[in-house]
């Protein structure tokens, strides 16, 4: 190794070859150049008898200066029989037992949550809007049950109690998972009460609702994706996180197929969709569209139209994944109570809140209970409790689920097209026969 007395320079010229290799001052102070233009700053020193090499950062990030400062201050630990990569090396081992919540929010993700659970990022999501902004720079084993309560009491006062329910499952989960990896000592959530009444679902969209709805969608304050996503919902009676997942991949060649598999099912049970016309418009193209020409992608190779890949693609171009659930809640939560604003500005009342109007024209719902109100009409039109069942692919129960083994493709597909044609009696009033109807008058005469 050349030893030579550094100016910055001289760092400067220092040149890539093909392996590795070093200049020092003699001193310890060294700087390593790699094969691919990296250089990296070095004290090399020995104490105990062993030979020892601490990094001090990348050039240019950590100037010449300051790595020189750098050097000095490990270089009078050493004299002082002090190691400055252990003690570096003990202080990060610190910094992982005494993590910050941000620290821990990004643990649990990573090693807990994206493993274990396919709604992972709907955990992501919560945690990183209250709880990374309120704690995020705070260490986890500071947080006590009294900041627990106080950032719920919050997200229930803005409004939000189901929201403030939502976050506080998703941060007792965190803190259940610090103490069993022994990260924190207690969780800051025992004895914690949920802090607004869990009230069981059971919303269901009328004819004139769903109507309605269909209608306002058009001049809603939504996208497209988002529109069709809503409405597909409603046509087929599955998860909002499994309609707006859906992939060309997943329909079979004769379209009509959709199967929802495994890994994205609730259950870990794929399953499969019949596919309607009126599903069938919701979901569109398959084909891959050049935005340039407005024409279809074609495969150089095989000379064959390119599929669309996901049916709801994430908007940013970079994203290949489809559009978050959440932004399915959100939409309809936006619509519901769109804020008026006068000259650029927001309108507010004499209460002091803002004004808002319903592009929507119903009452509060979710996306999900465009799955339920499917399910009840199905159910009045006449279709047995197991075949819904099927449909809505729940697990079935007791003994016929070791004995009964009829994946019931037959009658999900009469369910689904007695609802579409139901539908289309909803939105066009009298102006479509009811089948059904008919073939039960004929039935019965």
């Amino acid at each position: 190794m050349k030893k030579t007395t550094f100016t910055d320079t001289m760092i400067k010229k220092l040149k890539p070859l093909d392996d590795d290799y070093s200049r020092s001052e003699g001193n310890g102070f060294t700087i390593r150049v790699m094969p691919s233009g990296v250089k990296t700053w070095l004290y090399q020193y020995q104490l105990d008898g062993k030979r020892r090499k601490m990094s001090l950062g990348s050039y240019p990030d950590i100037t010449m200066e300051t790595a020189r400062s750098h050097f000095e201050d490990a270089k009078k630990k050493v004299k002082n029989g002090i190691d400055p990569v252990a003690e570096k090396e003990q202080a990060e081992e610190d910094r992982i037992k005494a993590p910050t919540v941000a620290d821990l929010i990004n643990r649990y993700i990573k090693e807990h949550a994206m493993p274990k659970k396919r709604g992972w990022m709907e955990d992501k999501r919560i945690l990183e809007k209250d709880a990374l902004p309120t704690w995020g720079k705070r260490k986890a084993a500071d947080i006590s049950k009294s900041d627990v309560k106080s950032l719920l009491k919050k997200i229930v006062e803005r409004g939000a109690p189901g929201s403030a329910n939502g976050n506080f499952k998703c941060i007792r989960k965190m803190f259940n998972y610090a103490v069993e990896e022994e990260i924190l000592a207690i969780s800051p959530c025992i004895s914690v009460k949920m802090p607004a009444p869990l009230n069981t679902r059971e919303r269901t969209l009328s004819e004139t609702e769903i109507r309605t709805l269909w209608n306002n969608l058009e001049t809603a304050n939504v996208s497209d994706e988002i529109k069709r996503a809503l409405k597909l919902i409603f046509v087929t009676a599955q998860r909002p996180g499994e309609v707006i997942g859906m992939h060309t991949s997943e329909i079979d060649e004769s379209g009509r197929w959709w199967t929802i598999p495994s890994e994205r099912s609730k259950n870990g049970r794929s399953h499969h969709v019949y596919l309607t016309d009126t599903a069938l418009e919701l979901i569109g193209d398959m084909k891959a569209v050049d935005p340039k020409t407005g024409k279809n992608v074609i495969d150089e190779k095989t000379g064959k139209d390119v599929d669309k890949g996901f049916i709801f693609p994430c908007p940013h171009e970079k994203k290949k994944q489809p559009i978050a659930v959440s932004a399915l809640a959100h939409a309809v939560r936006r619509n519901l109570a769109w804020p008026i604003f006068h000259k650029g500005k927001p309108v507010f009342g004499a209460d002091g809140k803002a004004v808002t109007e319903n592009r929507l024209g119903v009452e509060a719902f979710t996306p999900h209970d465009g799955r339920r109100t499917a399910a009840t009409f199905i159910s009045q039109i006449g279709f047995m409790d197991e075949i819904i069942d099927a449909l809505l692919n729940h697990v079935k129960q007791g003994i016929i689920k070791t004995y009964n083994q009829n994946k019931y493709d037959a009658e999900k597909q009469a369910a689904l097209e007695a609802w579409e044609n139901k539908i289309k009696i909803i939105l066009a009033g009298e102006k479509v026969v009811d089948l059904t109807a008919e073939r039960q008058k004929r039935k019965a005469a």
